[in-house]
């Protein structure tokens, strides 16, 4: 936002939010969050699932075609911002590479993503990446003591210092996390114990739910588990990174090592294939295996 308010001035902060439907070819439509002011317009495309491509070629021919009306002392030419650009399909990438090509005298965009290690070549290779490093624990609690004073809510001090460190540096997340202890427990008191988010807890739960029982009922129980995560937009390689961090902590030593490396192999499976769950599902069913042989060996160690 910082960038646009300096090519276009304050006009980019006059900021409408539509819940926009795309027609596909299929007869079906889709219906996607757009921020948008007068000269730029942002989107999560892969909130469309399989049909990112072409909602990322509707959004830029749209935009393409209906240039800025006043480009008095700004330059002649829209931006799109697209967000969670990683997590586009193979498909979507390409469309996004012929796209950007097309209409580069009068779009522009930007593009944002956790890793480009997700984003095919063909597209890197036509952008200027700058690498923003994560908020500093104190910018994190400042931006929290901010939000506070706005909302009229009396933050202590070390309450959002341990946010900030709980958050891992993750603004979006340190928000979360400051509105679910609040939402527990107000006016906030000294020690007050640091809310996790919904999913956060759902994971924890869903760790020790594995922990309890390994067998072919259970894994299908975990299966429904994950799909309910899934369900409510938590990304695949945040359900398993969280899972298997809830999983280590109830491990023996001896054992972790081989749980790390199935969830990287499996982890990176994901991102080559289509269908997270059943990635996931794996990884679960792989971790039960190797717990039950550790128990089995325990016990029979113990005789």
């Amino acid at each position: 936002m910082a960038l646009l308010r300096e090519l276009f001035d304050a006009g980019v902060e006059k900021l409408k939010i539509d819940h926009r439907d795309f027609k596909l070819p299929s007869s079906t439509t889709i219906e996607l969050s757009i921020v948008s002011s007068a000269y730029h317009i942002e989107l999560n495309p892969s909130d469309a699932g399989y049909h990112d491509r072409l909602v990322v070629q509707e959004v830029i021919k749209e935009i393409a075609q209906s240039p800025p009306l006043d480009t008095t002392n700004k330059p002649p030419f829209k931006v799109v911002v697209l967000n969670e650009v990683e997590r586009l399909s193979k498909e979507a990438q390409h469309a996004l590479r012929r796209t950007m090509e097309k209409y580069m005298s009068v779009c522009r965009l930007i593009l944002c993503c956790n890793s480009t290690s997700k984003v095919i070549d063909p597209v890197r290779s036509r952008c200027l990446m700058i690498r923003v490093a994560a908020p500093s624990l104190d910018e994190v609690t400042k931006s929290l003591q901010a939000i506070s004073k706005k909302e009229g809510i009396t933050l202590p001090p070390e309450l959002a210092r341990s946010i900030a460190v709980q958050s891992d540096r993750n603004l979006r997340k340190a928000i979360l996390m400051l509105q679910a202890t609040h939402t527990a427990k107000y006016p906030f008191e000294k020690g007050q114990r640091v809310e996790m988010t919904d999913w956060e807890e759902f994971i924890v739960r869903l760790a020790q739910f594995i922990i309890d029982e390994q067998s072919p009922k259970r894994l299908m129980d975990v299966r429904n588990q994950l799909y309910e995560l899934l369900s409510h937009c938590i990304p695949p390689e945040v359900i398993i990174k969280k899972l298997a961090l809830e999983l280590l902590k109830k491990l023996d030593t001896s054992v972790k090592y081989e749980v790390i490396r199935w969830a990287a192999f499996y982890e990176h499976r994901m991102q080559m294939g289509s269908k997270a769950i059943f990635h996931l599902e794996a990884f679960v069913a792989k971790f039960m295996s190797i717990y039950k042989r550790f128990l089995i060996s325990s016990m029979i160690g113990f005789e």
